[in-house]
């Protein structure tokens, strides 16, 4: 990379004649860049010069980063002209800040940035310059993320249209389904189930509470409890500051249900909201947007983020790997948009999420009896057919991050169970429901979340169960009648409740 950086630097106090000030300044860059630049590439100070109390100057490097050069720069004169001049160094921004790179696959589209740039594109030639940097935006390093961020754009466009690899891994023996309908609308007709007051929310009348009571239960004793998981109660709402080191919210910002709060709760500050309802009967929107404050946080969207939160910062005691935890009480909500369909797919749903920290051989062969207490449930106590993939995003299958043909490179990556849903169509043709998954994502989040182990390096992994869609796979192939349902779910089940009557 070619980079050129115009800087402009704020003393306190004026410099006369100026030719003092380059008696410093040339052995002080050279210094800056030998440290920051030194053998990683080549660098110097151009030009520079002073206008009363404004130092400009121009550093240009290649390969290293002149921004890290002038931050340097900035102390060691700020040094040197106290201890001479008495004179400080108060601030510096970057009116200009150009760099060169190579941008691989060239991209298809214009690429945007929000913040002031100019990009120009040859092939796979790219320049980007930054104007108007202030000192907090070349201390955070935004030529950086920039480039980074027109790397990604270029390579979305690139893999855009293209499918997720899917590789089968199992699949179940063929079963005759004992009901051919969509289950969610012969819950409907049954008066089970009713569309919430929301939009992609369910009120679950006591017959299917029940049943999604009893896929809880069976997820329990049947995986979690045996495999030694224990319980936890994280709170329902997700932080941004931790939805930024997991990448949720610069990756699914519109997937999200935000959080704001109101700005107060004194009466009399509410008096106006209060009396419009009153008088109109009807939310006043603009008036309920001056009285709230900006969202602060999300609805709970997974609730693996929140749980490694809680172990951010800390160094787990080898007695306690691998660490096996989950939370069944914050419900889930994620934005759907138009693709709602029936308790599938809906906006709020019910999961719990086993979360798993550990060595990276503890948790492959805890990933090997998860998949043996699933396929016990699944084939034993809910008679289902399905199979199972493994699946990774084309981009990655295309970079090698993931291995994808070799059986003993699959270390990381994610497992998709899936059940066929006779009212879609063929086992052939249909989609088919994407039930439950089982991660590995090695050490993603322990990095970013600071989680150690006395020694070695700790891997973590999640397998989110949502219920819901355990609970639709089960009776789209087995039916809503109970004699038609295994005897090994009926247990579980018990008595079911008395049906509400309406008239």
């Amino acid at each position: 990379m070619e980079h050129r950086l115009e800087a402009e630097v704020q003393l306190s106090g004026r410099i006369d004649p100026p030719e003092r000030l380059g008696e410093l300044l040339a052995p002080l860059a050279r210094e800056a860049i030998e440290r920051t630049v030194g053998s990683r590439g080549r660098g110097e100070m151009t030009s520079w010069s002073l206008a009363g109390d404004r130092l400009s100057l121009v550093l240009e490097t290649e390969g290293a980063r002149p921004h890290q050069a002038l931050l340097a720069l900035a102390r060691r004169l700020g040094e040197e002209l106290g201890r001479k001049l008495h004179i400080g160094v108060r601030s510096f921004r970057a009116p200009s800040y150009r760099v060169r790179f190579v941008v691989d696959p060239a991209p298809t589209q214009p690429i945007t940035l929000p913040i002031p740039s100019q990009l120009v594109l040859d092939g796979t030639s790219a320049t980007l310059e930054l104007t108007d940097l202030s000192e907090e935006a070349l201390r955070d390093n935004w030529m950086d993320r920039a480039v980074t961020l027109v790397l990604e754009k270029a390579k979305r466009q690139s893999y855009a249209g293209k499918e997720q690899y899917w590789s089968l891994l199992t699949a179940s023996p063929t079963k005759e389904p004992r009901f051919q309908g969509d289950p969610t609308e012969e819950m409907l007709r049954r008066l089970w189930v009713r569309s919430g007051p929301t939009k992609g929310k369910w009120f679950l009348g006591p017959t299917a509470a029940h049943l999604l009571k009893t896929m809880e239960r069976i997820a329990r004793q049947e995986i979690l409890d045996p495999l030694g998981f224990t319980e936890v109660v994280q709170p329902h709402h997700d932080s941004f500051d931790i939805l930024l080191k997991t990448g949720h919210l610069e990756g699914l910002p519109g997937e999200f249900y935000y959080v704001t709060e109101p700005r107060t709760r004194d009466p009399a500050a509410w008096e106006r909201f209060t009396d419009l309802v009153k008088l109109t009967r009807r939310v006043p929107e603009a008036e309920l947007l001056k009285m709230v404050s900006p969202p602060s946080a999300v609805s709970c969207y997974a609730q693996c983020p929140t749980i490694y939160w809680w172990l951010s910062g800390r160094t787990v005691a080898q007695e306690s790997l691998p660490l096996r935890i989950y939370d069944r009480t914050a419900i889930s909500n994620r934005y759907e948009s138009g693709g709602r369909h029936g308790l599938e797919r809906v906006d709020e749903f019910h999961r719990i999420e086993p979360v798993y920290v550990g060595t990276p051989e503890q948790l492959l062969e805890l990933r090997e009896r998860l998949l043996e207490r699933y396929a016990r449930v699944f084939d034993t106590v809910l008679d289902l057919e399905w199979r199972t993939a493994w699946v990774t995003p084309f981009y990655l299958q295309q970079s090698g991050g993931v291995g994808i043909e070799d059986a003993q490179a699959r270390i990381k990556g994610t497992i998709d169970f899936e059940a066929y849903l006779p009212y879609r169509g063929t086992r052939e043709a249909s989609e088919w429901l994407e039930f439950q998954n089982l991660s590995i994502v090695g050490d993603k989040y322990t990095k970013a979340f600071t989680i150690r182990g006395q020694k070695g390096e700790l891997w973590s992994g999640c397998s989110g169960i949502g219920l819901e869609r355990w609970l639709v796979a089960f009776l789209a192939q087995k039916g809503l009648d109970p004699d038609g349902w295994p005897e090994a779910f009926r247990r579980y089940a018990g008595t079911m409740p008395s049906e509400i009557r309406f008239l």
